[in-house]
């Protein structure tokens, strides 16, 4: 049960991303965000929708992993699993601020997840 609400909040958290990236990216609400400038957020407005894209794929990945049920536990832990690395390696490569909003949800869902909670 513990598990199912984590995994939710990760896919809701990326449903979020999503909208940012995709929709918002070239607001100010966007660039309040990720911290970009107005030239910036212009330029890599098409990348910035690309990188949105992948994140609802993680989105999809979770919600049928939780649309499966117990017979999804393979299907969540794999989509966890690139959520944390993304998020490890978002923190390592952009901001550390991805480690918390992206790798430490992933991260606690898995242990969830794993331990049967």
């Amino acid at each position: 049960m513990i598990a199912t609400i984590l995994i939710g909040l990760v896919a809701l958290i990326h449903v979020y991303i999503v909208v940012l990236e995709m929709v918002l990216w070239d607001t100010p609400r966007g660039r309040a965000a990720f911290g970009t400038t107005p030239e910036f957020s212009a330029a890599t407005k098409v990348l910035a929708a690309n990188q949105g894209l992948y994140n609802g794929f993680l989105v999809a990945g979770l919600a049928w992993g939780l649309w499966l049920g117990e017979a999804g536990f393979g299907v969540k832990v794999f989509f966890l699993l690139c959520v944390l690395v993304a998020g490890l390696y978002g923190a390592a490569t952009a901001s550390m601020r991805i480690l918390y909003v992206q790798a430490v949800p992933a991260a606690l869902a898995l242990l969830a997840l794993w331990i049967g909670i």
